[in-house]
């Protein structure tokens, strides 16, 4: 039997149980809206893609071009992203870049041709780049270890539901009051949520909602409430220490499988199924839908699965690496896509790959067990670096893949393979999940 003293310090710990506020649970739902919202804005161009091609008479490869633009300059400032949001910190960065991003939204449907679209997608590029390594810090800042999994998952979901529940509704859109009407009404809603980020979010410590026993919680759970950096100088030598790790390597080159997958979605996806599975457009407004949910579904269940396997015992390595491997195998079945013209059979095929797609995304999880705390942001940043990079080769090889060929099937083919080597780079390469500590010699 328990002695008194045993029932009264149980009894306390139900009561704070009960008596803790949840409010990290209302910064992940923002931390998801925001993120709908910007992959909204990126992908919008897919969606006007036929529109503008048939508007400006642009070839295979200058739509591949257009598409990639964004990444060109989205990749290149993913570390200034990231040393932003590390010295200026997540509340300010992060407001200031959506209000960025949704102008350069907006200013798209001035296009006159090319080299105005061009333009534009790149400075949407530089606009959105805080946003992942500002996602990645705040949850880093709000989540215990053994929630962490699940928060990046849901933010990650954002990405998917946000383009599951507009695509349909921005094709309505084009379609009653043409191409332009999508990136004013997107630029609009961007700049009305900057407006409720700046009045609601603050950081752990200076949040006015949660309480002593929810601050107690996340801080006991290696969530890196008050000892997240903000303002600290960033040497050369802090920021060299993180392309030294193998660990980090591993997640670098997975990260860019990932994304491979995802950038066939985000920029080719529509015109894929108009041109090669001969759909109609308006056909493609619904059935395009149906992947991201499917990736929607991927992201939570990779997220929730994670965190479930580290809370029964299971070895982070495992907790952390499975959902990872085993999604990147998955995704490289969109190769079936090629031996079917069956519009429910592409669909399908479409879909398994997108969920596997979106389970893998649990990487960033597991960025934030490996990161250096003093460099939460940067390595966020570093880390969506390398995975844009796909975001500037992906849409131009499918461009000039289709240019050459007058087929689709080749980079399906490359979608497939890199996904392969991305598994092979978190079984081989990433080696023990810990977090890295910085030399003392570079602080």
């Amino acid at each position: 039997m328990r002695t008194q003293l045993e029932v009264v310090e149980a009894v306390k710990e139900q009561k704070k149980v009960r008596t803790r506020t949840r409010t990290r649970y209302s910064v992940l739902f923002l931390l998801f809206i925001i993120t709908a919202i910007n992959y909204m804005d990126r992908a919008s161009i897919s969606i006007v893609a036929p529109a503008i091609q048939a508007q400006f008479e642009l070839s295979p490869a200058m739509l591949g071009l257009i598409f990639s633009a964004f990444s060109w300059t989205y990749a290149v400032m993913q570390i200034p992203g990231g040393l932003l949001v590390d010295r200026f910190g997540s509340r300010l960065t992060y407001g200031l870049s959506l209000i960025s991003w949704s102008i350069a939204t907006g200013l798209q449907a001035l296009a006159n041709g090319f080299a105005f679209l061009l333009g534009t997608r790149m400075l949407l590029g530089i606009t959105e780049s805080p946003a992942f390594p500002a996602n990645n810090r705040v949850a880093t800042t709000w989540f215990p270890q053994n929630e962490r999994a699940f928060a990046s998952s849901v933010f990650s979901a954002g990405q998917y539901m946000g383009l599951a529940f507009a695509t349909p509704v921005l094709f309505w859109l084009m379609s009653h009051y043409g191409w332009r009407s999508v990136f004013v009404v997107l630029g609009v809603v961007g700049i009305l949520i900057s407006i409720f980020w700046f009045k609601v979010y603050q950081d752990p410590k200076n949040n006015k909602k949660i309480n002593q026993e929810e601050l107690a919680y996340i801080r006991e759970g290696g969530a890196l409430a008050d000892s997240v950096p903000q303002g600290e100088k960033i040497t050369l030598a802090k920021f060299l220490e993180l392309l030294k790790y193998r660990q980090l390597l591993g997640l670098y080159i997975g990260q860019f499988a990932i994304a491979s997958t995802l950038f066939f979605f985000l920029t080719w996806f529509p015109t894929y199924l108009a041109e090669e599975k001969s759909m109609s457009f308006l056909k493609v407004g619904v059935v395009a839908s149906i992947p991201y949910i499917a990736a929607f579904f991927g992201v939570l269940f990779g997220g929730v699965w994670s965190d479930w396997m580290l809370n029964r015992g299971y070895s982070i390595n495992i907790a952390r690496k499975l959902p990872v491997v085993l999604g990147l195998l998955l995704t490289s079945s969109i190769i079936l896509a090629n031996y079917t013209s069956s519009t429910a059979w592409v669909i399908a095929v479409m879909s398994v790959a997108f969920f596997a797609q979106g389970m893998s995304n649990t990487s960033w999880a597991m960025l934030a067990e490996i990161a250096p705390r003093e460099l939460v942001g940067v390595a966020g940043g570093v880390f969506s670096f390398f995975g844009n990079l796909a975001g500037i080769l992906t849409p131009m090889l499918i461009g000039f893949i289709v240019a050459l060929s007058g087929s689709y099937a080749g980079a399906i083919i490359y979608i497939g393979a890199v996904a392969v080597i991305g598994a092979v780079s978190y079984i081989f390469i990433v080696g023990k999940v810990k977090r890295i500590e910085l030399n003392p010699e570079n602080e």
